[in-house]
């Protein structure tokens, strides 16, 4: 079967600011029960956004930022480029340990302009069904009227396209055991950039992401656990994250037609930018950091539980709710 890779998508709806999430290309090479990605609000009337073509590559670069951005300036993007690289690299290590038997499978891409991505996929190892740890960076153009919604001043508004940067990392992971939890998480990094006559920060900014756990049976001591590890996080930042977040974790991810959670949450957050901007990108990095130890330690418990058929036939309709949750929003 081809292998899959994935690239960020951006849409724009006149009256919002861009939402970022990623998604497959060349999803007929995937299977949805298996791996899916983020959702995707979909306003009934979009904008169109110009992103240029992507290239398969047969090596990764040692970087997707442009020559203009710098390859390690200390600038945010280069600090955050950086981090979803050393994540994808941390996660897929302590997955591949953990499975003892599958190994990750690597696509990378480019585009002419600037920006590529990297997708890793681990199918029908020991312990995994299917996991996917992907990144994407990404150079783009927006309409103005979607740029005027991203809480704009008036001041810098302009009549033409404005350029846009974007960066995340996504993952979904699929346990072969019902009683081993599904984990979901991105965090993502979107800005749009300066004038060209005017120097200094880029006009508009924003932080994404979050981590949340989808188990087909429930343990109460792995809730706890989880959820700790990502009160921890929040609270050495700001102790009104982790109730924040949280609530906007369970509400984002409700099911309304079925009056039901799609799973036991965690945290949650998108166009954050009312803290200062370095807090905000140790805060993504904390979060980042956090997806190990909240998930693995589960697994390890859980991986060897002897289950039926039954309880497998239950895991795979809970996993369809993943899918569900994503054609509703669509």
């Amino acid at each position: 079967m081809p292998t899959a890779t994935a690239t960020l998508s951006v849409s724009f709806a006149p009256s919002k600011k861009p939402h970022l999430s990623f998604c497959p290309f060349g999803a007929t090479s995937i299977t949805l029960t298996n791996f899916t990605s983020p959702p995707i609000r979909r306003p009934m009337t979009t904008s169109a956004v110009s992103i240029e073509k992507e290239t398969v590559i047969s090596e990764r670069p040692h970087t997707f930022l442009r020559q203009t951005d710098g390859e390690d300036n200390g600038s945010i993007r280069s600090r955050f480029q950086s981090m979803i690289l050393e994540m994808q690299e941390s996660v897929c290590g302590a997955l591949e340990a953990l499975d003892g038997a599958g190994k990750f499978k690597e696509d990378a891409w480019t585009t002419p302009g600037g920006g590529g991505g990297i997708s890793r996929v681990l199918q029908d190892g020991a312990v995994f069904e299917k996991a996917g740890v992907n990144i994407s960076v990404v150079y783009g153009v927006m309409p103005p009227e979607a740029y005027r919604a991203a809480k704009a001043s008036a001041a810098d508004q302009k009549p033409g396209p404005v350029p846009f940067f974007a960066a995340g990392i996504s993952s979904v992971l699929h346990p072969k055991n019902p009683f081993a939890p599904t984990l979901h998480f991105n965090y993502r990094y979107f800005e749009t950039d300066a004038p060209k006559d005017t120097p200094g920060a880029p006009r508009q900014w924003w932080f994404g992401g979050g981590t949340d756990l989808t188990p087909a049976y429930i343990f109460e001591e792995d809730v706890k656990h989880f959820h700790s590890v990502q009160k921890r996080a929040c609270d050495k930042f700001d102790p009104s994250f982790y109730p924040r977040f949280k609530k906007w974790c369970d509400d984002y991810f409700f099911i309304k037609h079925r009056g039901k959670r799609r799973g036991l949450g965690g945290i949650f957050f998108d166009d954050l930018n009312d803290y200062d901007q370095e807090m905000l990108l140790s805060f993504a990095t904390e979060c980042a950091d956090s997806v190990v130890p909240a998930y693995i330690p589960i697994l390890e418990k859980r991986k060897d539980t002897p289950f039926n058929e039954s309880q497998k036939a239950w895991q795979q309709l809970r996993s369809g709710r993943y899918v569900e949750f994503n054609l509703v929003l669509d």
